[in-house]
């Protein structure tokens, strides 16, 4: 398995120009598909977490789930769709919540190797510090599936695929959108609302981001973790406030923050979407309506319902097939508009 950063790279590139095929289509579904960007030693698959999925009898299998936490709308969302989907292929579901404790999460996905699962699949709080545990799955001949968030590690053959979002690409989108809205100013004062401090989303949205806007008018004046929640956002947002009088716009890691970051902004005389515009990511109903509702300017999506892929993974998995070492989700983003057409049918 190559090293986590130049996947990462490979990966991003190709679901890049992906994205730049599809623009077109935004807001609509694609169907599965699969691919192998750059060489054949960094298979890489994309699907819509949205599309028709046949979940497989997983009737006589164990999974142990290892959750980062409920800190979110979207891992709310998540955990549902994981229980869901694991409910309807009859696999039995060890499920355990982390509560944003990396050290409690090790200790599970432990526990899963002592009680000898069939399968373990987890997201990994940060992307450090699992070598040892994962060590231990590997010897005992369990398989891990990593899902959502990624991990940094020299050592190989510690996971068989990574399913989830590619979170560069979303730092790049939102990036795209802030360079194109305020493509005439002349200097743009940022604050972002970074996630949980060395996790892949946060780690990866921010470089996203930065990469696109590189010109110097692009000032990121202030930049402090939320911890992906909502009371964190409003929290580091009150400061921002209290410590700078020229903010343009609120760039939120997850759509949580940006709605705590809305409470702020509000209860601090300023209108916002307006006085100041807010970007965020995810695609949550909550940050969907404040779309709608002219609070916040642009999200990018992050699908969090990834049950029935995962169980299909699984499902191949211990069938002893092989799997993409890299799968993405194809995702889209929202304007206003967009929003209020996609609020009636949205799922999460």
């Amino acid at each position: 398995m190559e090293n986590y950063a130049v996947l990462k790279r490979k990966v991003t590139a190709f679901a890049f120009a992906l994205t730049l095929g599809t623009a077109a289509a935004a807001g609509a579904t694609s169907a599965s598909s699969s691919t192998t960007p750059g060489d054949d030693s960094a298979p890489a698959a994309t699907a819509d977490p949205g599309a028709a999925i046949e979940i497989p009898d997983l009737s006589g299998y164990t999974m142990g789930f290892a959750q980062v936490g409920a800190e979110s709308g979207w891992r709310t969302a998540n955990t549902q769709s994981i229980q869901s989907a694991a409910e309807e292929a009859g696999v039995e579901l060890i499920f355990t919540d982390a509560q944003g404790e990396q050290e409690s999460q090790v200790e599970s996905l432990r526990q899963f190797v002592e009680q000898g699962v069939d399968i373990i699949a987890f997201s990994p709080i940060v992307e450090t510090g699992w070598d040892a545990v994962l060590v231990e799955a590997r010897d005992a001949g369990i398989p891990v599936v990593l899902t959502d968030r990624a991990i940094e590690s020299e050592e190989e053959g510690l996971y068989v695929t990574f399913l989830g979002s590619d979170f560069v690409l979303e730092g790049e989108k939102a990036g795209q959108w802030v360079a194109e809205e305020f493509a005439d100013a002349d200097h743009v004062n940022i604050v972002e609302l970074e996630g949980t401090t060395g996790s892949a989303p946060a780690l990866d949205r921010a470089e996203g981001f930065r990469t696109v806007l590189a010109d110097e008018k692009f000032e990121i004046i202030a930049s402090q973790t939320g911890d992906f929640t909502r009371e964190g956002g409003k929290e580091v947002m009150e400061a921002f406030l209290q410590a700078h009088s020229e903010i343009d716009l609120v760039y939120a890691h997850n759509d949580d923050m940006g709605l705590g970051a809305i409470e702020a902004i509000e209860a601090a005389g300023f209108v916002p979407g307006e006085d100041i515009k807010i970007v965020t990511v995810d695609a949550v109903r909550d940050g969907m309506q404040a779309l709608a509702d002219g609070k916040i300017n642009f999200i990018v999506e992050c699908n969090p319902l990834l049950g029935p892929q995962l169980m299909d993974i699984a499902g191949k998995v211990l069938a002893g097939e092989e799997v993409p070492e890299r799968i993405v989700t194809i995702e889209t983003t929202f304007t206003q508009e967009q929003a209020v057409e996609a609020l009636p049918d949205r799922q999460y």
